[in-house]
């Protein structure tokens, strides 16, 4: 039985490859989940390869774990920015032996090793670790998509946009092409056929949604009157969430494209499996990069039109309030999206839930005051509008500069 153990990471999962004993004295000392990495599936891709006989045989020998990288996870294996790629999309691995590490390796370079020192071996396992990643975001799109509404697919399924109905026909072949994988343990040619032309209908109908999204925006950004941000929010409040739905799903269906095309290169040509994953993960980047970039620009306005209700609270009594709790409920849906497509880390998500509590409390407080109403209000959304300028990143920067605008315009 041996000590050593070798740890591969391409910066979203580390691979945790030896002895069984071992793999799971390493995982259980720091309480993390693990699921089975499938390194079988490079075995069984290698064995039609020449001269990798020996590579098939230690990947067969050993037991193979996959842990999702994160600062907890990373600090519970005392990692800490050892498991970091020198360059972008590269790989590091680490063979530790008793506990310490023995070697550090850029996956990039060529290094000696055991298991590490086939370059086979090595991109085989990234690759399977990409597509385990892309399944654990799957997972966690899926959790998003039923807590938000369990009956989605029904949300779905009711849109009568054509661009929809062919969403909802590319999940359907997927679902069984993920099936037969699932039953195969590979992508064959016949099932890849039937899937590969699927991209550019899910690339079309998340632009469709990304645009509903964009121009409910810029009409909340040229919006001014409480009448007129009063009809949007109630418009916002009734439409964003099933066109965040139809964002997620659309990024979920792209996920599992990117996983069934890995294991049709691994099968296919095994020799451009890495460059191949390097370019699927710049693609999902860029993919991420719009969304952030449109959901951050709508939650900017949806919080700008709370600053001008709040400002006109006293004047409109019986809309402005409403405005306000439309716009807080609609926000919370953009940072929970945010959130389970990992564009939201905790503390940004925590200070955007400030500043829509702070706006709601400045609400209730100006509602509650007299004859020096109309000062009090003022003077109490110039503070909730401090504490918003106070918070980090460009969204609140834009949220405070629209809204203090707003409280200046003449009314």
């Amino acid at each position: 039985m041996s000590d050593e153990i070798e740890l591969i990471s391409d910066g979203d999962g580390l691979a945790v490859i030896g002895d069984r004993a071992a793999v799971e004295r390493f995982l259980g000392s720091a309480g993390v989940p693990s699921r089975d990495l499938g390194l079988a599936h490079v075995k069984s891709a290698l064995s039609a390869s020449a001269g990798v006989a020996q590579a098939g045989s230690e990947v067969a020998a050993n037991a193979s774990q996959w842990v999702k990288l994160t600062k907890e996870s990373a600090r519970a294996m005392k990692l800490d920015d050892m498991m970091k790629g020198a360059t972008p999309g590269s790989v590091r691995a680490i063979v530790m032996k008793n506990g310490k590490t023995s070697k550090i390796l850029e996956i990039v370079k060529s290094s000696p090793g055991q298991l590490l020192s086939n370059p086979a071996v090595l991109a085989g396992a990234a690759g399977i670790m990409a597509q385990l990643a892309m399944q654990q975001s799957m997972d966690e799109i899926a959790d998003y998509l039923a807590v938000i509404d369990k009956k989605v697919d029904d949300i779905l399924r009711a849109q009568r946009d054509a661009v929809l109905a062919n969403m909802i026909g590319v999940d359907l072949v997927l679902g069984e092409a993920m099936t037969v994988r699932e039953h195969t343990g590979r992508v064959s040619e016949v099932t890849w056929s039937k899937v590969q032309a699927n991209a550019a209908t899910l690339a079309s109908t998340q632009a469709y949604a990304l645009r509903q999204l964009d121009a409910l925006a810029g009409k909340l950004e040229n919006e001014s009157k409480l009448g007129g941000v009063a009809e949007l929010s109630k418009q916002a409040e009734a439409t964003v969430q099933e066109w965040l739905a139809v964002v997620a799903h659309c990024f979920k269906l792209q996920d599992a494209t990117a996983v069934l095309e890995l294991d049709r290169v691994l099968d296919a040509s095994p020799d451009e499996l890495d460059k191949h994953r390097i370019g699927l993960r710049a693609a999902r980047e860029q993919r991420l990069d719009l969304i952030a970039r449109n959901t951050a620009q709508l939650l900017d306005r949806i919080a700008a039109a709370s600053g001008i209700a709040n400002a006109q609270v006293l004047l409109h009594p019986s809309v402005a309030p409403g405005v306000v709790r439309a716009n807080n409920k609609v926000a919370g849906q953009i940072v929970d999206f945010r959130g389970s497509l990992g564009l939201e880390d905790g503390q940004r998500a925590l200070e955007a839930r400030r500043w829509l509590e702070a706006a709601g409390d400045t609400k209730d407080k100006v509602l509650g005051t007299s004859a020096d109403g109309v000062e009090a209000a003022k003077r109490l959304g110039t503070g909730a509008l401090s504490r918003a300028r106070r918070m980090t990143g460009k969204v609140a920067g834009g949220i405070a500069d629209r809204a203090m605008r707003g409280l200046d315009e003449p009314k």
